[in-house]
């Protein structure tokens, strides 16, 4: 069995975050002994798994700054990232290191001799707007640091065929590249319980349309409220619309996002229909899940989006946007239904479900079969197992303790000069 470490930059209750969990519990399921290192662990704002005892998690580093004003997070990410691999070095052994968000400390594990396995959600250079002036002097170099350094994993993983396709246009450099499409899967444990209604809800609503997503501008959570305010006056006054958000009062957006989210409602006289959850437990959301008439998700283009999947296994029909992950996830009519990101397609596709409430069971019968078929949670561990059993038996040959500590020195100090640049400089 192999030791394995994952590095993440901050272990909160995203999807990124909930991979790296099933991954770790995948593997520790198989008998590998499994360590999560990050920079950032709230035992408030965290995964159940991550703080019971499950999965042993070493958080260090969480004294460097995120940010300077809202700005360079992108840098301390990645300033995070190589400090979490020095304390790997000096203080833990492993067979192989699974590095997940941020390349960053690849060619510094590749020099090392650390066989390394890369999770790549998204290319972060595309997740980044308003590159103008100062600001895109500031991204190029980690942009181009970032297609360089991801090109040193010896494995790449995607989480679809959609983010396999970017990932294709966006590094062109990386030709010889051929990612391994690794679909995120379900730790369906906790799902098989009957969950616990959120204490948060004014009152238990007889029927509601349910939206999950983090209060984040891009998973454009304005659609779902403003296409329930669209169905007519008799559908919208027996349901409700519950809005379920990961929540994180360190980040200026979801604050801001949030307060915008609760204006919009206001302003379309719906304070009565609408309701806005933070962060809630696994327990709450498997209750959600299991008790909402169907799963409003609206993000575009969205990498792969890990609650469709949660909600079919809980046997809730979903709504999508058709792009990206979820048009690999949902079967439109089958499973659910894939629409345009537009009112009237969200807001038509709500009222079909309302007037053919019969059609739902079937429906939810049909989504947890597919992921159960497709999606489990075996299939995942081992195709993640296989790639972990022939990395450890290719590893690279050993450079010298002297070549090694001079790699690393001249890694961490061209980071150091870039920290030196990039702070010599005003910002937009």
């Amino acid at each position: 069995m192999a030791s394995v470490v994952f590095l993440h930059p901050d272990l909160g209750i995203g999807g990124a975050e909930r991979l790296v969990v099933d991954a770790a519990l995948a593997l520790q399921t198989r008998g590998h002994k499994v360590k999560i290192l990050t920079a950032h662990h709230d035992r408030s704002h965290c995964f159940l798994e991550t703080r019971d005892g499950q999965l042993e998690v070493i958080a260090t580093g969480d004294w460097l700054p995120r940010s300077v004003f809202g700005r360079c997070q992108a840098l301390f990410a990645s300033i995070r990232m190589v400090y979490i691999t020095l304390y790997l070095m000096f203080f833990l052994a492993c067979d192989i290191v699974i590095v997940d968000q941020v390349s960053t400390p690849l060619p510094l594990l590749y020099f090392m001799d650390y066989p390394t396995l890369f999770y790549c959600h998204f290319p972060d250079l595309l997740l980044t707007s308003g590159r103008t002036g100062l600001k895109a002097l500031y991204r190029y170099p980690l942009d181009r640091w970032e297609e360089y350094s991801t090109g040193f994993a010896d494995v790449i993983f995607v989480n679809s065929g959609f983010t396999k396709q970017v990932f294709r246009s966006t590094f062109q450099r990386l030709t010889k590249v051929n990612p391994i499409i690794l679909y995120p899967s379900l730790s369906t444990e906790i799902f098989n319980q009957d969950g616990s209604e959120p204490s948060g809800l004014q009152a238990k609503p007889k029927q509601f349309f349910l939206s999950i997503n983090r209060y984040e501008r891009k998973k454009n959570l304005e659609l779902a409220i403003q296409s329930f305010a669209q169905l007519s006056a008799e559908n919208r006054l027996e349901t409700r619309l519950v809005m379920v958000g990961g929540y994180d009062n360190r980040v200026e957006e979801n604050v801001e996002y949030f307060q915008e989210l609760n204006q919009l409602v206001a302003k379309l006289k719906l304070e009565e229909q609408v309701e806005f959850l933070k962060s809630p437990s696994d327990a709450e959301k498997v209750w959600l899940l299991k008790n909402a008439l169907c799963l409003v998700y609206t993000p575009t283009n969205e990498h792969f989006g890990i609650v469709p999947l949660e909600s079919m296994y809980c046997r809730t029909p979903v709504i999508a946007v058709n792009s990206g992950g979820p048009t690999e996830t949902i079967v439109n009519s089958v499973t659910g239904w894939l629409r345009q990101p537009n009112i009237e397609e969200f807001s038509k596709a709500m009222e079909g479900v309302l007037e053919n409430r019969e059609q739902l069971y079937i429906v939810g019968i049909e989504g947890k079969n597919r992921v159960e078929r497709y999606f489990s949670f075996n299939s995942f561990g081992e195709k993640l197992e296989s790639s972990i059993f022939e990395l450890v038996g290719k590893r690279r040959q050993s450079l010298s303790f002297l070549s090694s500590l001079a790699v690393a020195f001249h890694f961490c100090l061209a980071l150091g000069i870039l920290y030196w640049m990039i702070f010599g400089m005003p910002f937009p």
